[in-house]
């Protein structure tokens, strides 16, 4: 699913117009960047939670000369971690009949 398809869903779920929904979901990715851009961490309950995680420095191999180690520096990598009724919703059965 595009932005834009999440825009068309929003509006018809809030009965909004296209273009509003379109504002509100960028509006939403953009408050999100911005929070783990800051280091803070996001938890919507019965959805998940955004967080940005620090990822050690660490030796790795330049794919174009495999023998060659390079330093891959320290960052900060989002992550999201998905909540309970999420799993539970994605893990459904979709209406399978047993055997």
């Amino acid at each position: 699913m595009t932005k834009a398809e999440l825009a068309t869903e929003v509006a018809k779920a809030a009965g909004l117009t296209r273009a509003d929904a379109l504002t509100a979901v960028g509006a939403f990715f953009e408050a999100v960047r911005k929070a783990l851009a800051r280091g803070e961490k996001i938890q919507i309950t019965g959805f998940g939670t955004f967080e940005a995680r620090q990822r050690a420095a660490r030796k790795g191999r330049n794919p174009q000369k495999p023998a060659e180690t390079i330093d891959i520096p320290a960052k900060a990598v989002p992550v999201f971690r998905a909540g309970k009724a999420l799993k539970e919703a994605v893990n459904k059965p979709k209406g399978r009949k047993k055997k």
